[in-house]
């Protein structure tokens, strides 16, 4: 019942707007006389007509979503759209996901498994330029409002712009353009530096970065990652190092570009050390180039000095035994994480990741392997592998409180014990743990 009396109301008040509004034709028209009002020299010094100016555009760019939200349903819908009804309908795949697409006249509806708007497309705006339009507007407001009466009501106006652009930047990107999702993050960034809103907008200016590496533009994604580290932005683990180093590879493939590379990588993993990305990256650097890996553990070793009591840093080293191929040094590092901090479950996680993964890598050459002595020691091995992941596994899930990790943790252990059910009544006991827990 609450739903039902919030969509009514929503749609009430939609109602009133389009009352109010009068669709396009009388968006457009507020909008020529808003303009002509602004370029009358004694209506140009007041602040009012630049606001107003400024919110005639805004009207104008939401005309063609008309009554439409997104989280909507197509039920919703019927009512809030007025009788409204799509021209055509398909099932469309976006980015490995399927929608159910409405087109209408002047925009596409792009609904998601659980039958609600996820994506809004206008296909036909009332003016071309809407946003870039308000934002000048805004900025002209500003201009002729020395003594900042307006200030709030200016800075909340560019903030609804950022927000638009964000939004469009989504949806664009959603529709498989990553190039003008660029562009369009970046506006927001640009527009949340604006007085008097004046907000540094990180996230959109990475978002700007990431859509354009999406796009293969690594020249403009690097300028834009660069600005990110000028604001001390570095996004998740330091995903900005990684993602500079992968530009200045791509970029330049002489020496020069391989030591750009390899400076990112170094820089971010001096500060994100706990970094899967910049690990793989550094690893992969050094093998590729054929240099001494041993850097990688001077750079941990300096890591250790400042932290010493940091079990993570032991399990990057243990990753970096594990990728090298040291087994048996990269069970020591990950043992050594419970020794600083029993409760540490990723330690365990780690060493239990290896030997899986080891037995995973054992099992496919053993598949390809025509000589039997050879495949029974292969074989040997495989097993020999896979049965030492269960006691790290084992420990991580008894300590972790993460739901999910647990979960993941319990389908590693399920298949592990099933491979020896019936070698011994403890691993069938194993099995119908794990896989009572995963069918809980």
């Amino acid at each position: 019942m609450k739903k039902i009396l919030f969509v009514l109301a929503l749609l009430a008040s939609m109602q009133v707007a389009n009352a109010q509004g009068g669709g396009a034709a009388a968006a457009k028209k507020a909008v020529e006389a808003a303009l002509e009002a602004s370029q009358n020299a004694k209506k140009a010094t007041k602040v009012a007509t630049w606001t107003k100016l400024a919110e005639t555009y805004m009207s104008a760019y939401n005309v063609p979503a008309g009554n439409v939200w997104v989280g909507a349903t197509e039920n919703e819908l019927r009512l809030s759209m007025a009788g409204e009804k799509p021209v055509s309908t398909e099932n469309v795949v976006l980015d490995g996901v399927q929608y159910v697409k409405q087109v209408f006249g002047n925009k596409n509806l792009y609904f998601n498994q659980n039958g609600q708007v996820e994506i809004i497309e206008v296909t036909k705006p009332v003016i071309d330029g809407a946003l870039d339009k308000a934002l000048e507007a805004y900025k002209k407001a500003v201009e002729v409002d020395p003594k900042q009466t307006k200030t709030k009501d200016i800075a909340a106006g560019i903030k609804s712009i950022v927000d638009k652009y964000t939004q469009e930047a989504y949806n664009t990107y959603s529709l498989g353009n990553p190039a003008g999702a660029s562009s369009l993050f970046e506006k927001a960034f640009n527009a949340s530096l604006v007085k008097p809103n004046e907000k540094i907008d990180t996230s959109s200016l990475y978002n700007a970065g990431f859509s354009s590496w999406s796009a293969g533009d690594y020249a403009k994604a690097k300028t834009l990652f660069d600005k990110c580290l000028d604001y001390n932005y570095y996004a998740k683990d330091g995903e900005v190092f990684f993602k500079l180093a992968d530009c200045a590879e791509k970029l330049d493939t002489s020496a020069a570009g391989q030591v750009a590379r390899k400076n990112y990588l170094e820089q971010g993993f001096a500060k994100f050390p706990q970094s899967q990305s910049l690990l793989i990256g550094l690893i992969n650097y050094y093998v590729d180039k054929k240099e001494d890996p041993e850097r990688l553990f001077t750079l941990i070793g300096d890591a250790k000095k400042n932290e010493p009591n940091n079990p993570s840093l032991y399990y990057v080293e243990g990753n970096i035994h594990s990728q090298l191929g040291h087994y048996d040094d990269a069970v020591a590092a990950y043992e050594k994480c419970a020794t600083i901090d029993p409760n540490y479950e990723y330690g365990y996680i780690g060493e239990g990741l290896m030997f899986y993964n080891r037995a995973a890598d054992i099992q496919d050459l053993a598949q390809n392997e025509m000589d039997d002595n050879k495949y029974m020691a292969l074989v040997q091995d495989f097993e020999k592998a896979l049965k030492s992941c269960i006691e790290p596994f084992e420990k991580a899930f008894n300590v972790t409180k993460d739901n999910g990790i647990k979960t993941s943790i319990a389908e590693y252990l399920k298949n592990a014990y099933y491979r020896f059910r019936d070698e011994d009544p403890k691993y069938q006991a194993g099995y119908d743990k794990f896989n009572g827990f995963l069918n809980q």
